[in-house]
């Protein structure tokens, strides 16, 4: 089991402030977490086949191309927006 010191130093490392109450919920779920592994490490895999399948890689990437513009779209849109200015969308100064 791990003990309450090792729970906390955990606990700094990941800067977690933790109660009493907190670390020993953590003491018995990472003990319990690390008791798994064990049994983990106990399973035979020797029988079981890895599979070594390669994927060649393609190119996935498309040529962009300019769309038809809709010339209705846009000024439906300025004209919804609060603000505009030479025919671009007005927004507040963020800097």
């Amino acid at each position: 089991m791990i003990s309450k010191d090792q729970v906390k130093h955990i606990a700094k490392l990941a800067r977690l402030e933790l109660t009493e109450k907190e670390t020993e919920k953590m003491q018995h779920d990472l003990s319990a977490i690390l008791d798994y592994f064990n049994v983990l490490k106990k399973v035979k895999s020797q029988k079981i086949k890895t599979t070594e399948k390669t994927v060649e890689l393609e190119k996935v990437t498309r040529e962009d191309k300019v769309g038809e513009k809709h010339p209705g779209e846009a000024g439906d849109l300025l004209r919804l927006a609060p603000s505009t200015k030479d025919g671009y969308i007005k927004v507040k100064n963020i800097f």
